[in-house]
C-alpha cells in the first residue's frame, strides 16, 4: 500500500490498515484519520504520534501496557510475534528464558508496565543488557523512554506496511 492509497482511505479503512501498528491501541489511527493528507511516511508517523503525546497520561499507561513482556510464551500480535523473532527471542535458552522472565518482572514491578523496546536489529545481549540499564532509570524517564520506544516500534511498523503492499 502506498501513502497516495492510505491518504484514500476511509476512517474505517484507515483504523483496520493501519490501526495495529501500535500495539492494540486503534484510537490512535482513528483520531490521526483527519490529519491526512500526508506528503510522507514521517509526516503520518508524526501525526500518530501527536495523538499519542495529545492523549492523557492514562490513555499513555493503557498504550504501554498493551505491550507483550519480551521474550514470553503469551499470545500476542503477530508483529509483536515476528519483531521479537527477528530478535532471537523465540529461541531462548531455558537460562535466558529465566532471566529475561525475572528482568521483566523486577522491571514491571519498579515501573508499572512492561519493558518496552523496538527490538528490530538488536540482539539477545542488546536486549538484556537494555532490560538490565534501564531498570535503574526513575520512574519519570522510564516512562518517557518507554515511549519513545513505542514510537520507534510503530514507525518500523508503518515502513514495513507502506513497502508490502
Amino acid at each position: 500500500m502506498n501513502l497516495e492509497a492510505v491518504n484514500l482511505l476511509s476512517k474505517e479503512a484507515f483504523v483496520e490498515r493501519v490501526g495495529w501498528v501500535f500495539e492494540h491501541s486503534p484510537w490512535i489511527a482513528e483520531q490521526a484519520w483527519a490529519q491526512r493528507p500526508w506528503a510522507s511516511l514521517e509526516a503520518l508517523h508524526q501525526s500518530l504520534v501527536q495523538v499519542v503525546q495529545q492523549a492523557p497520561k492514562e490513555a499513555h499507561l493503557a498504550l504501554l501496557r498493551a505491550h507483550p513482556d519480551l521474550g514470553s510464551r503469551a499470545r500476542m500480535a503477530p508483529a509483536s510475534v515476528a519483531e521479537q523473532k527477528g530478535a532471537g527471542l523465540d529461541a531462548l535458552t531455558p537460562a535466558e528464558f529465566e532471566r529475561i522472565q525475572a528482568l521483566n518482572r523486577a522491571y514491571t514491578e519498579k515501573f508499572g508496565f512492561p519493558f518496552i523496546l523496538a527490538v528490530r536489529g538488536k540482539t539477545k545481549a542488546d536486549i538484556f543488557q537494555a532490560m538490565e540499564q534501564r531498570l535503574h532509570n526513575s520512574p519519570e524517564v522510564e516512562f518517557q523512554t518507554a515511549l519513545e520506544e513505542v514510537f520507534k516500534i510503530a514507525r518500523f511498523r508503518l515502513a514495513d506496511l507502506l513497502q508490502r503492499e
